[in-house]
Order: structure tokens, then sequence, then C-alpha cells
């Protein structure tokens, strides 16, 4: 068993999850079904590309000033 890191965005009607370690990205109306359908397509992916060397990504936030157009 492998622990794999996922970020998920809001995007208008769905959320798009993508799997920082590996590069995959999915999507779904719910979180729930975009992290399900992330697992699915990583597992797939991972069938064909094996995780060689596991580092997990440092995640971090940060602001920056908000602009207001012209």
């Amino acid at each position: 068993m492998v622990t794999l890191t996922a970020v998920i965005l809001k995007e208008e009607n769905m959320y798009v999850a993508t799997c920082s370690e590996v590069g995959t990205v999915s999507q779904g109306t719910t979180i729930e079904e975009a992290l399900a359908n992330l697992k699915e397509a990583t597992e797939l992916y991972l069938e064909e590309f094996p995780l060689e060397n596991k580092k997990h990504p440092i995640l971090a936030t940060f602001e920056v000033a908000k602009t207001v157009p012209a």
C-alpha cells in the first residue's frame, strides 16, 4: 500500500483532483467522486508505470496581493 497526495480544486460544477506525485488527474461532481476517480486512474497508471522513488511533496500556502482590473 502506498500513500499519495491529492489536490482537489472546484471548477464551476466539477471537482478536479490531481495526484502531485504521479501527475494523474480526474474529476467528479463531488469531492468523494473526484477522489475515487483519481484513485482508479492512478492505480491504472501505476500498473503501466510503477512508482520508483516515492517522494512526498511539500505543501505550503502563500498569499499574493489581490489586484483590481482597470
